[in-house]
């Protein structure tokens, strides 16, 4: 079995990202993006066989995934100074959420559109799945319990809002994904709204939230 990993190019790139969030914004920041990209490997990898026979299962993830999740919480921590911490991991938590919902949920056999709430065929762009939706919420937890334990002062009430946060990021990809299976965009272009949905619901939700 062969591990989910990047090509050349989207390497070269998560190192480039990677760096300049050290620089940037410090160790923090870092930490929480490779805490995404384990869990993502993590999570694209179970239940390699039945993706394979379905046809879902991607090996190489090229420069354009990388640039898709990696832009918005990049920008964030540029503008750090300004925005503050929030907004980064708003994004975080929603590509989190994005990635744990569309990788486990796809394992569902209930998925439906949110186009028209019929069912369809798992792997469908815009569709959400009872188990999938669970597993989304728990991916964007992931990411808040682990800046309680990276960020100082960080509440169990944030935790749990940031966990919102990227829920709702993940729902915004969803509904995007609805206009990706009529032809307009595709999966880069939906990533990037739903981390840009987490970055906008994580400057004016969770800066308010103590």
């Amino acid at each position: 079995m062969k591990a989910a990993l990047l090509d050349f190019k989207g390497t070269a790139l998560a190192l480039a990202f990677g760096l300049g969030l050290l620089l940037l914004g410090g160790w923090q920041y870092l930490a929480m993006m490779l805490v995404f990209l384990f869990a993502s490997v993590a999570v694209t990898k179970h239940g390699y066989e039945e993706k394979r026979e379905l046809g879902i299962y991607e090996h190489e993830r090229s420069w354009e995934n990388v640039l898709a999740n990696g832009i918005v919480p990049f920008i964030c921590v540029v503008f750090l100074p300004i925005i503050g911490p929030w907004p980064f991991i708003g994004s975080l938590a929603a590509i989190t959420a994005d990635k744990f919902g569309s990788e486990l949920g796809v394992l569902s056999d209930d998925p439906v559109s949110l186009g028209n709430f019929k069912k369809v065929k798992r792997g469908v762009s815009g569709a959400i799945s009872k188990f999938g939706t669970l597993m989304s919420f728990d991916g964007a937890l992931l990411i808040g319990a682990c800046s309680y334990f990276v960020f100082p002062g960080i509440s169990i009430w944030k935790v749990l809002a940031i966990a919102l946060v990227g829920f709702l990021g993940c729902i915004a990809d969803s509904l995007i994904g609805i206009l990706e299976e009529k032809g307009i965009g595709n999966k880069a272009t939906t990533n990037l709204a739903c981390s840009a949905v987490g970055a906008f619901f994580g400057f004016f939700v969770l800066t308010t939230i103590a």
